[in-house]
């Protein structure tokens, strides 16, 4: 199959073409401050089924739709609580994504059969121009999952995705090149469909911040019945077996804040400062050590609740394989 477009670096020129692309019919894979999405018109079954096929992702798994701003919420959702668009408002554009009531726009092939929708607005400036020259040609949306295959590490980088799904990809496809992923893991989600909001991912997004405009916030899954990305207990999954807060072995490779020393015979991947440069670069050092050949990778979490319990259910899932 030939490959798909890929500019060395996203012009709005190539920005356009991409939108066109996506009106015609095809994929494009394109950078969010999370992770890198695969993209197609929401509104297009033939277009979203491709993405389930290039993922091999099972179809009763919903896709996020994005969307260019929070003025356009109400063309895909309905029956909207006042404390979500609170929530959009504050943190739109941004890594969260909103699960509310579907309008009938929001099709079957895109909520996996549900009621409900997830919607997002990305805060990355590829994104956004991408979402609003689509908007101009008339897509309302963009469907677009992780740029990944189904289970598998997400993408962070246009290298990861190439690597990852480029032989999947035609040549009428294209990926647009943003650089590293800001954040690094994917978005926090909330089930905004009831009278208080359900945390049913977590992200950058933390539950404190939601708590510091929602009063009464559950983190009890019970509490929604909603499928969304990433609930599955096995997930975000390199090769290599991860191990998680466990000192390493020789012959292991080891991701931990820079203040944990590197034991004898042990490679080191990655030494971040912080939680959020670990959440930054956690996915390519998962990418690295399968490069490298490790079969067991240890990764030590920082304690805390901020990002890093994001970093924890990525980390757990990993470990669960895929």
């Amino acid at each position: 199959m030939a490959k798909p477009r890929f500019p060395s670096a996203s012009s709005s020129l190539s920005i356009q073409r991409a939108a066109e692309r996506l009106k015609a019919g095809h994929l494009v894979a394109f950078p969010t401050e999370t992770v890198y999405g695969l993209g197609a018109d929401a509104t297009n079954e033939l277009a979203v089924k491709r993405i389930y096929e290039v993922k091999g992702r099972p179809l009763d798994h919903p896709l996020i739709v994005h969307i260019s701003s929070i003025n356009t919420l109400d063309t895909w959702a309905t029956d909207v609580p006042n404390y979500a668009l609170d929530l959009a408002r504050m943190f739109w554009p941004g890594p969260m994504t909103l699960v509310l009531k579907r309008k009938e726009i929001a099709m079957d092939f895109i909520t996996g059969g549900q009621d409900s929708v997830g919607i997002r607005v990305p805060s990355d400036p590829v994104a956004l121009e991408l979402l609003n020259r689509f908007e101009q040609l008339g897509g309302p949306g963009i469907a677009a999952p992780s740029a990944n295959r189904f289970g598998q590490v997400s993408p962070t980088s246009a290298i990861d995705v190439q690597k990852e799904i480029g032989n999947y990809l035609s040549s009428q496809d294209s990926i647009l090149e943003g650089g590293s992923s800001e954040i690094g893991i994917e978005s926090t989600i909330i089930d905004c469909r009831n009278a208080r909001p359900v945390f049913l991912r977590p992200g950058a997004i933390t539950i404190s911040m939601v708590e510091s405009i929602v009063e009464s916030v559950s983190e009890s899954l019970v509490d929604s019945d909603v499928r969304v990305s990433g609930k599955l207990g096995k997930h975000y999954a390199p090769k290599a077996r991860v191990i998680i807060n466990q000192q390493p072995k020789p012959g292991q490779a080891f991701i931990a804040l820079s203040s944990f020393p590197t034991p004898n015979g042990v490679h080191r991947i990655l030494s971040p400062e912080n939680s959020g440069d670990l959440a930054k670069n956690l996915y390519a050092g998962m990418r690295m050590a399968d490069e490298l050949g490790f079969n067991e990778l240890v990764i030590v979490i920082p304690d805390g609740q901020g990002i890093e319990v994001a970093l924890l259910d990525r980390v757990s899932k990993a470990a669960k394989g895929r």
